[in-house]
């Protein structure tokens, strides 16, 4: 039987240019992406291994040994493909195309005393195949793990130059990075220290959900100053949703806190980290509940805590009151009544439910309600450096 077998496939030997011609037409009309490669490739190289697959294979079933070097074209076939970005699925689809393809001419050319030996070649083919499928997948995987592993790497890369203060573009260029013209720098910090292995599994899933976050490539850096986060601008129109997944993504580690600072371009990006990681910083001791802050958020705190960057925008606070001379007026009667609304209503001659009124209507215009302890102080710091800026 096994030499009934043999001479089968040796007569369907000739047919091998017939064939990969065929598997051809079947792989490009079953999968899209193969009609879509550079014409010189379809014609020369996806031909040239089609019939090494087929007479590969009609050799085995005539008997010569299996020989790994017989899978070399595959593998390199393989890996290009994973370079080119096609899936692995069409690929894998292509190789049992052509086992089809073979099956078919096996079937047709048998003569009625050599059908008992189309059984053994089934089994023969089938074990082959999944011999060539299994070397396709493995270099498949491993070129796409280097591809991955290599860009991951030159995201650090972008990542770290633009923390730094550094050129980043012929990087960026090389493996298709584009830049952002200005980015929402963010400084993550978990609640839990030492986490280890929980702490990166964070971080695996923060990555994997900001790869779909908005448009752009997410930017994701951990140094010795803690974890980095460049994302473009416009995801700053969207903290709600990046604090949901920042909290989600947060459990196994304990909750995350990000300090977030936007930059004016990429020159700034430095100095928009370094607010960042003390904004992360403030919320962090302050015992805050994991999410996203921003400079508004911790603003006395980080007035009061540090370098005085930050007085222009303390002094904005009472902006949207700049129409509103009353209330400022009657801010500065409260304050100097010491708080004492009577009093502020007598200085001002008014009604005091009409003070309790002005002083609500500020807290709703500001996000700074005067009658509680933080937000009079806010109010006193912003109040004396607007006097400041006026006798500037």
């Amino acid at each position: 039987m096994r030499q009934v077998a043999a001479d089968l496939a040796a007569r369907c030997e000739g047919q091998v240019n017939r064939l990969a011609r065929e598997l051809t037409q079947r792989r490009f009309a079953a999968i899209p992406e193969y009609a879509d490669l550079p014409a010189d490739m379809r014609d020369v190289e996806i031909a040239a291994t089609a019939r090494h697959a087929i007479r590969r294979f009609l050799r085995l079933a005539e008997g010569a040994p299996a020989d790994e070097d017989d899978l070399r074209l595959f593998r390199e076939r393989a890996a290009q493909r994973a370079e080119e970005g096609m899936p692995l699925a069409n690929l894998l689809a292509s190789y049992y195309i052509g086992a089809e393809v073979v099956w078919d001419a096996l079937v047709a050319e048998a003569r009625p005393d050599e059908l008992a030996a189309l059984p053994m070649l089934a089994r023969l083919q089938l074990r082959g195949t999944n011999r060539v499928v299994g070397a396709v997948t493995e270099a498949y995987q491993a070129e796409r793990a280097a591809i991955l592993d290599e860009r991951r790497e030159a995201v650090r890369e972008v990542a770290r130059a633009l923390l730094a203060g550094e050129p980043a573009r012929a990087t960026a260029d090389r493996f298709g990075i584009p830049l952002a013209d200005a980015y929402l720098v963010l400084h993550l910090r978990f609640a839990a220290t030492g986490a280890g292995i929980a702490e990166r599994r964070v971080l695996r899933r923060i990555r994997a959900g900001l790869e779909g976050f908005g448009e752009g490539t997410p930017l994701l850096l951990r140094d010795e100053r803690g974890v980095h986060v460049l994302l473009p601008s416009a995801a700053a129109e969207r903290l709600p949703e990046l604090a949901r997944l920042l909290t989600g993504a947060g459990t196994a580690a304990g909750p995350v806190i990000a300090g977030a600072a936007r930059s004016e371009g990429t020159a700034d990006v430095p100095d928009a980290s370094r607010r960042a990681a003390r904004i992360a910083g403030i919320a962090e001791a302050a015992g805050r509940p994991a999410g996203v802050y921003e400079l508004g958020d911790v603003l006395l705190d980080y007035h009061l805590t540090g370098p005085g960057d930050s007085g222009p925008a303390v002094a904005a606070v009472l902006d949207p009151l700049g129409a509103r001379p009353e209330l400022l007026d009657t801010l500065r009667a409260f304050l100097d009544a010491d708080m004492d609304r009577r009093r502020a209503a007598a200085a001002l001659a008014v009604h005091p439910n009409t003070v309790d009124n002005r002083l609500a209507r500020i807290a709703r215009l500001t996000g700074a309600d005067p009658r509680t302890t933080r937000g009079v102080l806010l109010c006193a710091a912003a109040l004396t450096l607007r006097g400041r800026d006026r006798r500037a």
